[in-house]
């Protein structure tokens, strides 16, 4: 078990991972292999980032909290193919960045802080940067409802623009007593492949926008979501699915929201 000699914060959400056998079995679900750059977020305490580095060409490292640099620096002797940056990931130039490594291979592989899950995720996607694989520890309900299908009490705006890009996949549980310190929730492993054929797009950013007014008030129907939209175009779209102006968000797959974004798009 890994032992750790900081301070943990919790406004940046530490919980460092102490069992080097679900490490190693993250990795092993990633695919990562020696002609790889590895892109992790918040690297804590190294026990993720020295099994990366152990099988990756180079390791890119963002970590926000400059008060870890000692233990950074001490658990990371030796491993002269990793590269900590101290900032916050959000604010990160991602694509100069990996400008500066020659690799062949492009992964994303992180036990990331958990406030800040999806707008990582938004960034990867927003980025345009095409990654092998990304493979995220998350809270146990964030991945439920990252994988989940439509019809569930899980299913949101979030899993229709993840589900557009890609296959999502749950690989693994992970019990919170193997953090330390043990938070409030229990964690899975998720990976994120992203689909070779997507379903032609006019514009993502009307596509998030719409995606997210159909989701406002989860219990109201599309009718009411989308009423500031053309509804004769909303209701042509749902008819040619088999649904009318009464349906719930809740229950459209991500192609209808890709008919609904394309039809009202101007």
């Amino acid at each position: 078990m890994e032992k750790y000699d900081v301070k943990f914060k919790k406004k940046f959400g530490q919980n460092f991972l102490k069992d080097s056998a679900i490490v190693k079995r993250i990795v092993s679900v990633s695919g990562v292999d020696s002609k790889s750059l590895v892109i992790e977020v918040g690297p804590g305490g190294a026990i993720l980032t020295k099994e990366l580095a152990s099988h990756a060409k180079q390791v890119l490292a963002y970590e926000i909290d400059t008060d870890l640099s000692v233990e950074l620096e001490n658990k990371l002797q030796g491993y002269d193919n990793v590269d900590i940056v101290f900032q916050d990931f959000l604010d990160s130039d991602l694509i100069l960045d990996i400008s500066n490594y020659s690799y062949k291979n492009l992964y994303f592989v992180s036990n990331v802080p958990y406030y800040i899950t999806t707008p990582i995720l938004l960034k990867l996607i927003k980025s345009k940067i095409p990654f092998d694989n990304i493979v995220m520890m998350v809270q146990k309900e964030v991945g439920d409802r990252f994988s989940t299908g439509p019809g569930s009490r899980e299913y949101g705006s979030i899993t229709v623009l993840l589900n557009y890009f890609y296959e999502v996949k749950k690989e693994f549980f992970v019990s919170r007593k193997q953090f330390v310190p043990v938070p409030n929730v229990d964690s899975v492993v998720v990976s994120f492949h992203e689909r070779k054929e997507k379903y032609p797009l006019k514009d993502f950013d009307f596509f998030e926008t719409i995606v997210r007014d159909s989701f406002q008030y989860k219990r109201k129907n599309i009718k009411n979501n989308l009423k500031k939209y053309d509804l004769k175009i909303v209701e042509s779209v749902l008819e040619k699915f088999g649904y009318d102006l009464t349906v719930r968000a809740e229950n459209l797959d991500v192609e209808v929201f890709v008919e609904l974004s394309n039809a009202l798009w101007k």
